[in-house]
């Protein structure tokens, strides 16, 4: 399990309310989605998302692990953001000499 994909798979099921939306939008299966929230409850040895057939909503351990990975997702966007390289990236880097 890739945890970093893993919490982003996660992240974007919270923030899209919706597995399917969640696998459209991050151009994955839905089964592929479905397993990551499963092998990361495993993983963590919690529930994170209490579901029925039609909504889902965060649990309390899932509400505190969401706003984890908001901010440590935010975090790694801000550090790769530096790098010319990377989407977003400056463009100006600087030449060392």
């Amino acid at each position: 399990m890739d945890r970093l994909q893993s919490m982003q798979i996660f992240a974007r099921v919270v923030e899209m309310h919706s597995f399917g939306r969640a696998a459209e939008s991050l151009s994955l299966p839905p089964s592929r989605v479905t397993r990551a929230v499963k092998e990361l409850e495993a993983f963590l040895g919690v529930r994170l998302l209490q579901r029925t057939t039609r909504h889902i909503s965060l649990t309390p351990d899932g509400t505190t692990y969401y706003d984890h990975c908001r901010r440590l997702l935010a975090d790694i966007e801000a550090v790769e953001a530096g790098f010319p390289a990377a989407p977003g990236g400056r463009a100006d880097a600087c030449a060392w000499t």
